[in-house]
């Protein structure tokens, strides 16, 4: 029950962010550009402001609780996590069905919705983003521990295979 309110607040501090349409300062945004490979920086733009916006803040939290252990693989693992998301191309309010329809269903069905048309398929791909993510991010040359977190940023502690440290980090500074 606790892990469902906070889920829930989760998420609608992240509704409520994507209201906002500004992205990343460019500060920020030249911060980026000091971390992403060449071929990372192509996906980059493709994130929608909001999770840009938020990205940059996880890695900010992650680059904060790791101090030096903050290496540059750690770094484009949180800003590139939900870059998965872009393959569905869904705006704010799809994004909501989509989530209320995973949860409502389960994310097990994501796979089956993908191979459906429309909007259905949309929310299939949102659904499945952390997939999505990690097969982008490994076409793109990532590091394999960019690539890993993309894939597992979603799964439960015992399934996690990269560092304990590092994926705890990850996963505390995404607040999901």
């Amino acid at each position: 029950m606790v892990q469902t309110a906070l889920r829930v607040g989760h998420l609608t501090k992240r509704f409520f962010g994507s209201l906002w349409p500004v992205g990343p300062s460019a500060n920020n945004e030249e911060w980026v550009a000091s971390i992403l490979s060449e071929s990372e920086l192509k996906l980059w733009p493709r994130m929608s402001r909001a999770d840009r916006r938020h990205a940059v803040g996880v890695a900010r939290e992650v680059e904060r609780q790791l101090g030096r252990e903050a290496t540059t693989p750690v770094l484009a693992a949180a800003l590139l996590h939900d870059v998965g998301k872009v393959s569905a191309g869904l705006g704010t309010y799809g994004r909501v069905v989509a989530t209320l329809a995973g949860a409502a269903a389960g994310r097990s069905m994501a796979r089956a919705w993908t191979e459906g048309k429309g909007f259905t398929r949309k929310v299939g791909l949102y659904l499945s983003h952390a997939e999505v993510g990690g097969d982008m991010l490994a076409l793109a040359g990532s590091d394999q521990l960019t690539v890993t977190w993309a894939r597992e940023h979603h799964l439960s502690e015992e399934e996690w295979t990269l560092a304990a440290d590092i994926a705890r980090a990850l996963k505390s500074a995404d607040d999901d």
